[in-house]
């Protein structure tokens, strides 16, 4: 796969635009674009990847400790 490729910059509306070519699509229908001097810089924006990993990890044996248990009862608490 190429590295470099020319390619035409064009109008749409009031924004400048350019076709990405087969070989440069990104695997996401969604991306970020930032500016370093005179370089856009392009990334795709990832989404699930946090529920993938999850999905990869094995299930807890021990139980969860009860986090509220020195909380004073709701009804003695005050506004």
């Amino acid at each position: 796969m190429p590295s470099k490729r020319q390619v035409r910059l064009f109008r749409n509306g009031r924004n400048q635009a350019l076709r990405v070519p087969r070989e440069f699509e990104l695997e996401s229908d969604e991306a970020t674009i930032h500016k370093e001097g005179d370089r856009l810089i392009v990334e795709p924006v990832r989404k699930g990847r946090l529920l993938a990993l999850l999905a990869t990890l094995e299930p807890l044996d021990e139980a969860f400790p009860d986090v509220d248990e020195a909380l004073p009862p709701l009804d003695d608490t005050e506004l």
